[in-house]
């Protein structure tokens, strides 16, 4: 940051007032069917806002999203923000269990969602399902055992049913309160207050709370989009992801801070997001991982010719792939990043200085305003360049910590405010950050400790793989060894052997995979956006049980 370049920080529901004052007839987001202009946006967020004050809602209150890509999802946020509270986007694949636990646990007085027949998820049905009384309760002031503080459930799209406050209804409450009221209830809201409460994916045990305060989710989003990336007023991002979690919905607010337009859709499919992209002709693109980058790339509507306009393409993948788009779209450049929901998305990104091969092999340098120390696993005691150890941040937009959970607040944040990712980083002499792998998902091979992104880095080499994933599997001599999942190139075959023999001679021993287990496209199992790898942990047990069971003649 220069001289020239200062920061501007505001709440989150006051980019959209800025944005809808500035530019209130610009597109501020464009799905397949629909597109709504700033003012637009604004007048159903002040609705949702009024209607919440309507009920009740007072400020710092938790009001939970549970929605999936959509206009609903857009207003609810703002709504809540505008309103003063705390909005809890819930991941739309979470089901009766999750939903019943984060109800209770983030203390939701109010939960949005979406009722719509033909939707692409039965919302009512899971919420009748976590919480029976609803079918027969009153919709206003609900009492619910499970989740003794959750007062109202509202359907902001769809028909009236038992236990739901309708759109309709919503909008009469709303009548009771004026714009004013929502204006004085915004002006009072600190950058330091808390603004999202946004759960992790949990995929090891029940997902965590992070408290995220006005300033970290809308500091970096709004100074990478309009400092990193340019965006300016006619620019349009496109994301792939869902706006539940901080990869998606970090680059969606520095979208509304930069008052362009953010194109996205409310699932993803590789050609419903190639006829977006050659309509809207977008600046920049967000497909983050290498599945989503590369089902675009593979289906028959892709045409580099009609995405001259894409000027950057933020993108996680191994070097095989970050060329092969390179090749097809020249003009774009490629950014690399790294981030956490701790963290309110990224907390480092890449510069246009960096090579292809830094980018595929590093995630760019810290962000402005926020300091990084890798640290020894043994000791804490700071290490030396190319040195692996865990990643410490602090700054404006780390968390302040897990909400009713004392006790992992205190095992992820010191006393200086240093937040232990529990990633395991090292550093180039020039500053670049190196990712190697979760601690918790580094392999110990013989006593050796191997970092599965190694393997598959090493595996997306060969000119059939697309992707890999790798985990460990107990083993009696070396306690465990490397086996790997890997999908192939549409019309590839290749034997397990063979993809074994590529990796002799170029990786160590105790790092060549005991075993290859072939994924279809599609077929990943996914935790919100990434490969969930305590499923393929578990797969791959299973699957060598059934080995052990038959090489003995036990089948």
């Amino acid at each position: 940051m220069s001289a020239h370049v200062w920061t501007e920080v505001t709440p989150i529901g006051d980019l959209l007032v800025r944005a809808a004052s500035r530019h209130p007839d610009r597109d501020a987001v464009v799905f397949p069917d629909d597109r709504y202009t700033y003012a637009e946006v604004l007048r159903r967020a002040m609705l949702v806002a009024r209607g919440l004050l309507s009920l009740g809602v007072r400020p710092r209150d938790h009001v939970g999203i549970l929605c999936t890509n959509g206009i609903e999802f857009i207003e609810g946020l703002f709504g809540v923000a505008l309103a003063g509270a705390v909005a809890a986007p819930i991941n739309a694949r979470y089901k009766v269990n999750e939903l019943k636990y984060i109800a209770s646990n983030a203390d939701l007085v109010a939960i949005l969602t979406t009722g719509d027949a033909d939707a692409y998820v039965d919302f009512p049905d899971v919420f009748v399902q976590a919480f029976p009384e609803l079918s027969s309760s009153e919709a206003l002031g609900l009492d619910l055992e499970s989740a003794p503080r959750l007062r109202n459930v509202i359907l902001l799209s769809g028909s009236e049913r038992p236990g739901f406050i309708s759109r309709e209804r919503l909008l009469e409450l709303a009548a009771r309160v004026s714009e004013e009221d929502v204006h004085v209830a915004r002006s009072r809201v600190r950058l330091r207050d808390i603004g999202l409460l946004l759960y992790t994916s949990g995929t090891t045990a029940n997902p965590k709370g992070c408290l995220l305060s006005h300033e970290a989710v809308t500091r970096g989003p709004v100074e990478r989009a309009t400092i990193r990336f340019g965006l300016k007023v006619a620019d349009v991002t496109w994301g792939a992801g869902p706006l539940f979690h901080i990869g998606s919905l970090s680059p969606f607010l520095g979208s509304i801070g930069a008052a362009g337009t953010y194109v996205t859709d409310a699932f993803f499919d590789a050609g419903r997001a190639l006829d977006l992209l050659i309509r809207e002709k977008p600046t920049v693109m967000f497909p983050w991982f290498p599945a989503i980058m590369q089902a675009l790339m593979n289906h028959e509507k892709w045409d580099p010719a009609k995405l001259s306009s894409v000027r950057s393409i933020l993108l996680i993948g191994p070097r095989p792939l970050l060329d092969k788009v390179q090749a097809a779209l020249p003009q774009v450049e490629l950014v690399a990043s790294c981030g956490m929901t701790e963290t309110a998305g990224i907390y480092a990104v890449s510069d246009v200085s960096e090579t292809v091969e830094q980018r595929a092999t590093g995630h760019g340098r810290p962000c402005s305003g926020i300091e990084a120390r890798i640290v020894s696993l043994s000791d804490g005691s700071e290490v030396t360049d190319s040195t692996p150890g865990e990643i410490l941040l602090r700054g404006y937009c780390v968390m302040e910590g897990y909400y009713r959970d004392p006790a992992n607040t205190r095992k992820a944040l010191d006393a200086e405010g240093w937040l232990h990712t529990g990633d395991l980083y090292s550093r180039t002499p020039d500053g670049r950050l190196m990712f190697h792998d979760r601690i918790k998902d580094m392999l110990k091979v013989g006593g050796e400790n191997v970092a599965p992104a190694e393997i598959e880095t090493f595996l997306c080499t060969h000119p059939s793989v697309v992707m890999a994933s790798v985990v460990g599997i107990a083993d009696a001599r070396l306690d465990e060894v490397p086996v790997a999942f890997v999908e192939l190139a549409a019309g590839n075959t290749l034997e397990a052997e063979f993809l074994i023999s590529f990796c002799r001679g170029q990786l160590a021993s105790f790092k060549i995979p005991r075993r290859i287990h072939f994924v279809d496209t599609g077929t990943w199992p996914m935790s919100t956006t990434k490969i969930d790898k305590r499923q393929l942990r578990e797969r791959a047990a299973k699957m060598h049980v059934e080995h052990i069971s038959s090489e003995r003649g036990l089948t």
